[in-house]
């Protein structure tokens, strides 16, 4: 498949690097400093140029593109550039966009504004939270074959009861397998007698009853095993949907937001949650509010340096969880090495979704783990594929090593895979498979 793929930030850089090693991919942008990097850091044609402008389209091969993906900066430019491919060619168009509401506009008339699939930065940004602070300890969650199935990685943190205790001490349902431990950047494939230590991130899959069980038991004495009230710091567009959709999940939210126009443009937008005008660094304003007692702090600041700074105060006041949005990717490891638990990119959220909907037709959802070390995918079992009528055991010898067979959805209901479970033509089977064996897996299955 040839792919072109205009605007060279974080967000197309990443898509870039997630399908350059199976497709042709052509990155297209106005920085020539982006398009020389680009040129020596990945196997694409990086040209420079205005993606909004027909000429430029041509000259990247627009007459042979499969897809275009628009992930500028500036979303009246991604329409733009999907409407002008659009009027020399059919390419499938994806869209980024930050505003809402152009998002739920499209939603109602898909292929508006030329846009094939949309993706909004914002709303997937919020959900991302909005999961995460559902669900204690855990730094990634996603949701498979038509939400029967639940990817979540959790963090082991000092003082959980499962530090020291093997896997099969710790395996106490049977809606639930341990996928992966990924401990000092080394993704171990875990067996019975894998011992949890503080730091380990485990990834587990099963049915949503069975992760939130888990949750339960890895969550120290001293940790709120429900959320029951947070703050959200910052009226930003994010911050807006992150506090609307805990608010429907039925959590105190207030949010705090210090310019007194926007205040009272949020407090409109989100009727039922109290708004605070107020500076989030004000420690008598917080100590009045009792914000060091609420259950997780969210921060959604214009910038990455402010939101380090509110995050840093919340644990120092006695936050148990900060979760932070950060812009910029250089950040994340700086923000976990200070203390903030869960830092959430929306460029790398927005490229992971855009890479996902490129690689349906081979599987039909898949979730990144690690910087893409490793995916959870979801596919159809078919008649050709090598799973057809074997066992689980079977099956995983025939498979090679890295791959976890984490959940089977059979019609409406999950299945948690045992040895002798046999995979039948029509199942969905929800599988861990490390990055370097991706290929072979999927050629296979």
């Amino acid at each position: 498949m040839r792919i072109i793929i205009v605007g060279a930030g974080e967000v197309g850089s990443s898509i870039a690097s997630s399908l350059a090693q199976t497709h042709e991919v052509v990155v297209v942008d106005r920085d020539p400093e982006r398009v020389e990097e680009l040129t020596y850091s990945l196997d694409v044609l990086a040209k420079e140029g205005d993606g909004t402008s027909l000429e430029t389209l041509e000259d990247a091969g627009l007459s042979r593109a499969d897809l275009i993906v628009a992930s500028t900066d500036v979303d009246e430019s991604n329409l733009a550039i999907c409407g002008t491919a659009k009027t020399v060619a059919d390419p499938f168009t994806i869209a980024r966009v930050k505003n809402v509401d152009l998002f739920e506009t499209w939603k109602r008339s898909q292929d508006a504004f030329s846009v094939n699939f949309m993706v909004c930065s914002t709303a997937i940004t919020a959900e991302e939270v909005a999961q995460v602070v559902g669900l204690p300890l855990s730094v990634d969650v996603d949701r498979f074959a038509h939400e029967l199935v639940q990817m979540t990685e959790f963090e082991i943190v000092e003082g959980s009861p499962l530090v020291g205790q093997t896997i099969r001490e710790a395996d106490r349902t049977d809606a639930l397998t341990f996928a992966a431990v990924i401990r000092d950047d080394d993704v171990v494939i875990p067996h019975g007698e894998t011992t949890f230590a503080a730091g380990d991130r485990v990834v587990v899959i099963g049915s949503p009853e069975g992760v939130y069980e888990f949750a339960l038991i890895a969550v120290p004495d001293e940790m709120p095993d429900d959320v029951h009230n947070v703050f959200v710091v910052g009226g930003s567009e994010i911050g807006v949907h992150v506090a609307r959709q805990l608010h429907e999940q039925g959590v105190d939210v207030r949010l705090i937001e210090q310019d007194e126009r926007r205040a009272e443009e949020v407090a409109e937008l989100l009727p039922g949650i109290v708004v605070l005008n107020n500076d989030a660094t004000d420690t008598e304003f917080l100590e009045r509010e009792n914000f060091g007692k609420s259950d997780t702090v969210v921060t959604a600041l214009d910038n990455d340096q402010k939101n380090l700074m509110v995050s840093l105060l919340a644990k120092r006041l006695g936050v148990k969880r900060a979760i932070s949005v950060i812009e910029s990717e250089e950040y994340r490891d700086l923000f976990e090495a200070v203390g903030v638990d869960v830092p959430v990119n929306p460029q790398i959220l927005t490229g992971e979704e855009i890479a996902r909907f490129t690689r349906e037709q081979i599987a039909e959802k898949l979730s990144f783990i690690e910087d893409a070390r490793a995916e959870v995918v979801e596919i159809e079992v078919d008649e050709e594929s090598v799973l057809t009528d074997r066992t689980v055991e079977e099956s995983t010898a025939e498979l090679p090593d890295g791959v976890v067979i984490g959940a089977i959805a059979r019609g409406d209901e999950m299945v948690t895979p045992r040895g002798d479970t046999r995979i039948r033509v029509g199942d969905h089977v929800i599988m861990f498979v490390e990055a370097d064996v991706r290929e072979r897996v999927l050629a296979a299955v």
